[in-house]
């Protein structure tokens, strides 16, 4: 099957957006029935106020201890080694900020647990870039919901029948049939190890990485094809004002914590697409 990617530019989500009513509007001039419609999480936590602002939180010995030693000598070193991280990478990885990055692994302690606080980034879909100051953004607690919200809000300004799928650009890795993702999604077909141990595993192993579709409303979708498209669909978001908080405080010429909200603002997004399947 031949794929159509229509891409679309939107403004900032603030806290507050109604980001249904958003998508909906945006693409309502191209939108067609059965029309795949695929969405950023980060943009939807964002809109939906699921954010912590780690310059409030008091980090613990055991965050600490997440820090330094583990990010900045064993990631930083035999860790990021095995499983082949890149050299710049490693290097921010060495350069860890010690108080924010203890807050920050304090927030994953606290909301996603040790096993995916061990990761060095992304931990169980927690996420800073895109984001202002100290803020994060915690993973959607009903990514279904928040699907098919989308899904009726399309139906009801469109008249449109679509299928909506909500995107983590965390990975999954996949051998043949087997696809392992980063954390418990509510996606047919994808198991669940850890996000720790699904890094090491996929890493090490070489298996074909590609990001995750956290939840489908709609017609159902093979695992392969959804994966195989929550890739295309990451392509086309171009990452906003940085895919990571290294890369969004070079870019905008800032410390790791010095981004403002109208920063993020004079940046384009593109958190939505239309992905249609033609024969």
């Amino acid at each position: 099957m031949k794929l159509k990617a229509i891409r679309f530019r939107t403004h900032y989500w603030r806290p507050g957006t109604d980001y249904a009513t958003e998508i909906a509007e945006t693409i309502k001039n191209r939108v067609a029935d059965n029309d795949i419609v695929a969405v950023s999480e980060k943009a939807i936590s964002t809109a939906s106020g699921h954010l912590i602002d780690e310059a409030r939180v008091r980090p613990s010995k055991l965050s600490k201890l997440l820090v330094d030693p583990w990010i900045t000598r064993v990631w930083a070193g035999p860790l990021g080694r095995i499983t082949k991280l890149k050299d710049t990478t490693i290097d921010n990885l060495r350069n860890y900020p010690r108080e924010e990055g203890a807050a920050h692994k304090q927030v994953a302690l606290s909301t996603v647990g040790l096993l995916q606080s061990l990761r060095h980034y992304s931990e169980g879909g927690i996420d800073a870039s895109n984001l202002p100051f100290s803020y994060v953004s915690l993973p959607l607690a009903d990514s279904y919901e928040s699907a098919s919200r989308i899904r009726d809000a399309v139906k009801e300004n469109t008249g449109k029948d679509v299928t909506v799928m909500i995107v983590d650009g965390d990975t999954t890795y996949s051998w043949r049939n087997l696809h392992i993702a980063p954390r418990n999604v509510s996606t047919p077909g994808l198991i669940h190890l850890g996000g720790f141990l699904t890094f090491i595993i996929g890493r090490i192993c070489g298996l074909r990485a590609r990001q995750t579709p956290i939840a489908i409303s709609g017609n159902p979708i093979n695992p392969d094809r959804a994966l195989w498209l929550a890739r295309r669909f990451h392509r086309l978001c171009a990452g906003g004002a940085g895919r990571t908080v290294w890369s969004m405080s070079s870019k905008m010429d800032t410390g790791l914590t010095g981004v403002t909200w109208e920063m993020l603002e004079s940046v384009d997004h593109y958190p939505v697409s239309i992905l249609r399947l033609t024969d």
